[in-house]
């Protein structure tokens, strides 16, 4: 089954290829890009009701197509369909700790490109579940200035180590950690009650990054006042309230915040 290609009509399709692998890019807007990436099972409506929210902004939302059939609506067998290729893929290192997934180096040069083409101080990046850590690997590159981290799911935590894992290299964390200390922000996201997010691996965000990482954690514990779901996960998608006063919606504002104001002010 295909995806629904008219939630990305008003996208332009084309394609972008380094070091010898190449990838559908979906992208609309004008001004300082922001490389939007998905979650599982990919490029979903509610993803693309995040990008258009880039867009008015007024960035240019940039969107790889990294797995799954673009446009179409998320269901369970779905995302399982997505997943199961996913989690033996060598360039996703879904299960490896101290790595840096290889894909990333293929976002950053991405990134690069998008940066020459669009203009601007820089470029933003915000991940999502499977691909919510990779705009930490994406900040080797000074381009990066506006990471995004929500719901950071990989490496997959089965273990206490894997829980703790950022999902970068030795070299890779060091380098993050150079460019938080001279003022990059990092901005991560979750639900509190997200085993897919475990507590450790934003108690190990804070650690390592001290003040250059802003935590957002949403309360989706038992009878929270704002009744959102135990296994609630994607707080700018499918688990967005977009209302005034609920905390997805207020995540929400300060993610575009972030981006606003790294990218479009000064």
């Amino acid at each position: 089954m295909g995806g629904d290609e008219d939630v990305l009509a008003s996208y332009h399709q084309r394609t972008f290829s380094h070091d010898g692998k190449e990838r559908a890019v979906y992208e609309r807007g004008g001004g300082p890009a922001v490389i939007v990436m998905a979650e599982m099972p990919g490029i979903t409506p509610r993803v693309v009701e995040f990008a258009d929210r880039v867009v008015d902004l007024g960035c240019t939302a940039v969107l790889p197509h990294l797995f799954g059939d673009p446009g179409r609506p998320p269901t369970v067998p779905y995302t399982l369909q997505s997943m199961g290729p996913a989690c033996v893929a060598s360039e996703f290192a879904a299960f490896a700790t101290g790595t840096t997934a290889k894909v990333t180096e293929w976002l950053r040069a991405l990134a690069r490109d998008a940066h020459e083409r669009c203009g601007g101080p820089g470029v933003g990046a915000v991940g999502m579940c499977w691909t919510g850590g990779f705009a930490l690997g994406m900040m080797v590159d000074d381009r990066l200035l506006a990471p995004v981290l929500s719901q950071p799911s990989l490496p997959i935590g089965l273990t206490k180590r894997q829980k703790a894992d950022l999902h970068l290299s030795a070299s890779d964390l060091a380098r993050v950690k150079e460019r938080t200390a001279t003022g990059t922000c990092v901005l991560g996201l979750r639900f509190t009650g997200d085993k897919l997010v475990p507590d450790e691996r934003f108690a190990a965000l804070r650690r390592e990054l001290g003040d250059g990482f802003v935590g957002v954690e949403i309360d989706s514990s038992p009878g929270n006042p704002h009744g959102i779901r135990r296994i609630a996960h994607s707080v700018l998608t499918e688990d967005l309230v977009d209302e005034p006063g609920h905390p997805t919606h207020d995540a929400l504002l300060q993610v575009l915040e972030h981006l606003r104001s790294r990218l479009l002010d000064g």
